[in-house]
């Protein structure tokens, strides 16, 4: 009897809670999407996805449909200004916004 041993794909799924887990965590992904050449609007260069074999950032990132890499991540603060920072700030378009609350 043949047995297949299948692929094995990681993910991590990362949660920040509170002002200084929120904080951490959005300079974080920043670091992250540099380390991997996604842009702050989610988009990576198309040089990056065709070629290399690399695809060590599905681990830390989910792909939308309109292709877009975005955070497993989610983002929990009871005191909403924080969030709103990372909400207003350069990788706005990053974060999917039902993975952020401000208010429970």
């Amino acid at each position: 009897m043949q047995y297949r041993q299948a692929a094995t794909t990681r993910e991590c799924i990362s949660i920040h809670v509170g002002q200084a887990g929120v904080q951490i965590g959005n300079a974080c992904w920043e670091l992250y999407c540099r380390e991997h050449g996604i842009q702050p609007d989610a988009q990576m260069p198309s040089d990056k996805t065709t070629g290399g074999g690399d695809d060590s950032f599905n681990t830390l990132f989910s792909e939308t449909g309109a292709g877009k890499h975005v955070p497993r991540a989610v983002f929990v603060d009871l005191e909403p200004t924080v969030i709103d920072k990372v909400r207003t700030g350069t990788y706005r378009q990053l974060f999917h916004p039902e993975q952020q609350r401000g208010h429970l």
